[in-house]
């Protein structure tokens, strides 16, 4: 079963970025930050959201993000499935980070629960079969709109979502252009997918 061993984010900055990440997340072995000068525009096409246990540790975390350098996009509110808030880092990248919790059952703290990659693609059946054929399995599917893998040894969940889907639940416009500037790392091999998300292998992979 193929799985996501780090996500890496391209950065014009690279030092800036690396010190906003290690500020609000920490030092994860699963994020990693390289420099490009590639040109990119509006939306990158993906979001990386952090799912944690309650309200409280949502605020906190997005507090950190922009008092860091990140630009809030949606302020952290409750919905029918939770509660979250969205920004954008330095670098450029969407984070949402949510919480299936309302209510907070305790102190607020800095732990990630989840981890989930999110990358939005033109036709979602066409991508779930590409992924598929590379050894990924499917654990969610709702038809052409979503598409969750199961990647249970990984840091990092993988799903699948319309581009515009995807644009909307992050609150931006779905329009852009040029590089993503992301890296996925991890055992399925090195290939460019039909989004143009890139992947490298890892030791191991193919």
């Amino acid at each position: 079963m193929a799985s996501i061993a780090f996500v890496t984010l391209e950065a014009a900055d690279p030092a800036a970025a690396t010190r906003f990440t290690t500020t609000v997340f920490g030092s994860d072995a699963w994020l990693r930050l390289r420099a490009s000068e590639t040109a990119t525009t509006g939306f990158r096409g993906f979001t990386l959201s952090l799912i944690v246990s309650q309200p409280a540790t949502v605020d906190g975390l997005i507090s950190a993000a922009l008092d860091a350098g990140a630009t809030a996009v949606k302020p952290a509110a409750k919905s029918l499935w939770g509660y979250g808030g969205v920004v954008q880092d330095p670098t450029g990248a969407i984070w949402t980070l949510a919480s299936s919790s309302k209510k907070d059952t305790g102190p607020a703290s800095r732990q990630i629960d989840e981890v989930v990659l999110q990358l939005g693609v033109e036709d979602v059946a066409a991508s779930k079969r590409f992924y598929v054929d590379r050894g990924f399995s499917v654990a969610k599917s709702y038809g052409r709109r979503y598409v969750e893998f199961a990647t249970p040894s990984s840091p990092v969940k993988l799903s699948l979502y319309k581009r515009r889907a995807l644009a909307k639940v992050a609150g931006v416009a779905p329009e852009g252009t040029g590089s993503h500037r992301l890296v996925i790392g991890g055992d399925a091999g090195s290939f460019t997918d039909p989004d143009g998300f890139v992947w490298e292998a890892t030791p191991g992979g193919e």
